[in-house]
This record gives structure tokens, C-alpha cells and sequence, in this order.
């Protein structure tokens, strides 16, 4: 089980590096201080200098020095406080969709899948495991439930729309017009046996991957030693198998294993990382063609990749506009230029545009300005009634 700490680790250092900031963490007590607004949420100092002191402990555990991990964070404290209130859109945006019991879901079935790699018998005992090795098994829920909640809205808000909104003939155009770009990809369909490391000797499962690939050289019956002997496939994601996929889709180790490889050849054991190992079969194998074919799918999603960037930059402002969001006056200067980098960008591109407000500090100024208005309709209250 000593795997599983370090897998945690590296999912939450990965999930926390787009959210760095600074904070004195020697003050001996916090203020609550209110950092921003945002409709009915608020994001609080102390908020903050739990997310600080989370990010710079797991930088440390991870091997970085603790001075360096807080320097780092340091300088990017504008970059987290915008990334938060970012997040906060997204999670009232959750609300208003109804999306979080699909949140919900999705991080328990994260958590069966853990326990099921691990050859536990419930969830409990993953939790009692997780916390043997200094991981908070709440924390992470929360964690992947925030991922999860971003996730589902962008999806479901920005990623399905725009991938439907090409007409019949746009796609059409856009295939005319990048022919080169459609011709039939090599592909692959292969099965899997998984062994995990988890409660094993390591040394004993590479030879039993070993004398598996033996086996099977020998004209053994793969899916009887599938059955057998595998764990939920690391590669096929618990599936087992495979089918018709591009080669290039996997990580590197996975598409060196598999080149050349024949109908009915197995790969020689492929070690995962720290995770197991992995024996792979390949069941059948279509070469790549010159010639170009119209696939409607290929077609959606290469207009797709290409639009959806601006997609979400657009979502993410139209939800700032219909926000309220008020921000603390000595935040304001490191928070503003990143949090509307892309409204004043669109701003300065546009001709004749002489008259509007460039400076970088004032974006956010309408908005604390159209708060105090509409305090005056609120009965005096000094600011504007979130939404």
C-alpha cells in the first residue's frame, strides 16, 4: 500500500498548481478578512491560507524545499485569488445546472475504482489505508470534487455546445477546405492483464508477469489468464480490452510496447510506473491510409479543438459580467489585471476604442460601482444585492 500516498500526492500537487498564492503563515492569528465577493459566496483570507499552506506542504512532501516551495507561491498571488474566484463561478454555476449529485457521483465512483485497484473489501478501508499514510481522505474528496464539479459545467456549458454547433455545412466547408488533416489514422484494438504491486512483493509480480508472457508465447488462452490472474486494466481504464484506437493516444512506454506488434503477439511486461505491471495482446491492427475520408466526428472535433479555446475564455467572461464581484481595494492591483486579462484584451483589439477605459486597475470598477447604486434601491445597504 506505500504506492498509494504518493499517487495521492501527485494528483493533488497536479490539481493544485494552477492555484498558487502567498500568505504569511508564521502570523500566530488569522483575520477572517473578506479577500473578494462573489454573488453570495465570499472568499475569505483564511480560506486562502489554507489553500497556501496546502499547496507549499505538498510542494515539501514532493521533495522541494519548503523556503522555495513558499517563494514560489509568493509571487503568484493574484494568479490564485483570480483562479479561486474563477472557481466559485463555476461551482454556483454548478448549483444553478443542479449538477452537484453528478459531482457527487463521480467522485465515489473515483473512490470505488481506487478500492477495487487495491483489492480492498469496502470503502472504509481505503479510507483507514489513505490515513495510515498521512492523506486525508476528505480532503481529497473535496478536492476531486471540486475538479469534478469545474469539469461538468465546462462540459456540459462550453465542450458539448461547442462541439454540436457546426451545421452540415460547415463541417462540409471545413472538410473540403483541410483534406490532408482527415486521412484514415492507423489504429489498434487490443486486451490487457493487469497486475497491481498493491499488497504484493514487487519482484513476485514482474515474474509472474514474466511467466504469464510465457504462457501465452506458449499458446495459452489469454482471457483464462485474464480472468485468472488480472486486476481492472490500468490502460483499457478497467475495461479489459480495447478497440480500434490511435496508437498516439497513449502514453509513450504503452505505444513503444505495441509497435510492430502483430494480430495475436503479446508485449513483453510493461511496468506502470510504480502502480503494477502490464501485459498487453494485440487483437487486431488497421494500417494508416493517404487517402481522405469525410468522418463527421473527426471533423467536429478538429473545428472543436480549435474553437473551443476562445469557447471558454467567452464562458468565463460571460459569467463575470453576470456576477457581482467585488474585490478587496489592496487585492484589487494583483487581482484584476489576471482575473479580466481577457476582457481588456478584447478591449485594446478593438477599432475606435480611443474612449473606453484601458487602465488595468479598473475593470472590476464598474461593477463595485454599479453595486453602490444599486445600494441606494436596497435600502442603503452600501452595496448591491448579489444575485
Amino acid at each position: 500500500m506505500k504506492h498509494i500516498y504518493s499517487i495521492f500526492l501527485t494528483l493533488a500537487v497536479v490539481f493544485a498548481a494552477g492555484f498558487a498564492v502567498s500568505a504569511q503563515e508564521t502570523e500566530e492569528r488569522v483575520v477572517d478578512e473578506v479577500v473578494a465577493q462573489v454573488n453570495d459566496g465570499v472568499i475569505t483570507l483564511s480560506r486562502i491560507h489554507r489553500e497556501v499552506k496546502d499547496i507549499v506542504d505538498l510542494e515539501v512532501q514532493n521533495g522541494k524545499k519548503r523556503e522555495d516551495a513558499q517563494k514560489q507561491i509568493d509571487e503568484k498571488r493574484g494568479e490564485l485569488i483570480a483562479n479561486m474566484i474563477n472557481e466559485e463561478l463555476l461551482v454556483q454555476k454548478a448549483k444553478e445546472l443542479g449538477l452537484d449529485s453528478d459531482a457527487d457521483a463521480a467522485v465515489n465512483e473515483r473512490f470505488v475504482q481506487m478500492m477495487k485497484q487495491y483489492g480492498m473489501k469496502n470503502i472504509d478501508q481505503l479510507h483507514q489505508e489513505m490515513e495510515k499514510q498521512g492523506v486525508d481522505p476528505s480532503a481529497i474528496r473535496e478536492m476531486w470534487r471540486k475538479q469534478a464539479i469545474k469539469d461538468l459545467v465546462i462540459q456540459r456549458e462550453v465542450q458539448q455546445k461547442e462541439y454540436w454547433k457546426p451545421s452540415g455545412k460547415e463541417l462540409r466547408d471545413y472538410y473540403e477546405k483541410n483534406k490532408a488533416r482527415f486521412t484514415k489514422p492507423e489504429t489498434v484494438s487490443f486486451s490487457e492483464i493487469f497486475l497491481g504491486f498493491a499488497g504484493r512483493d514487487e519482484n513476485a509480480v514482474r515474474e509472474k508477469a514474466k511467466q504469464i508472457v510465457e504462457q501465452l508465447r506458449g499458446g495459452a488462452d489469454f482471457a483464462k489468464l485474464q480472468a485468472e490472474n488480472s486486476d481492472p486494466g490500468v490502460v483499457t481504464l478497467g475495461k479489459g480490452k480495447v478497440e480500434k484506437v490511435k496508437p498516439s493516444e497513449f502514453s509513450e512506454i504503452i505505444t513503444n510496447a505495441i509497435k510492430g506488434r502483430k494480430p495475436g503477439e503479446v508485449t513483453d511486461p510493461i511496468e506502470a510506473g510504480n502502480i503494477g505491471m502490464v501485459v498487453l495482446k494485440i487483437d487486431a491492427r488497421e494500417s494508416a491510409t493517404s487517402e481522405s475520408f469525410f468522418d463527421e466526428s473527426a471533423v467536429r472535433s478538429a473545428i472543436f479543438q480549435e474553437r473551443a479555446p476562445a469557447a471558454l475564455k467567452n464562458f468565463m467572461a460571460s459569467l463575470r459580467e453576470n456576477s457581482y464581484i467585488k474585490i478587496g481595494e489592496s487585492y484589487r492591483p494583483i487581482v484584476s489585471p489576471i482575473l479580466y486579462a481577457d476582457e481588456r484584451k478584447d478591449k485594446t483589439a478593438a477599432p475606435g476604442d480611443d474612449k473606453k477605459d484601458k487602465a488595468p486597475a479598473k475593470s472590476d470598477d464598474k461593477k463595485d460601482k454599479a453595486g453602490e447604486k444599486a445600494s441606494a434601491k436596497n435600502g442603503g445597504s452600501g452595496e448591491k444585492k448579489p444575485k
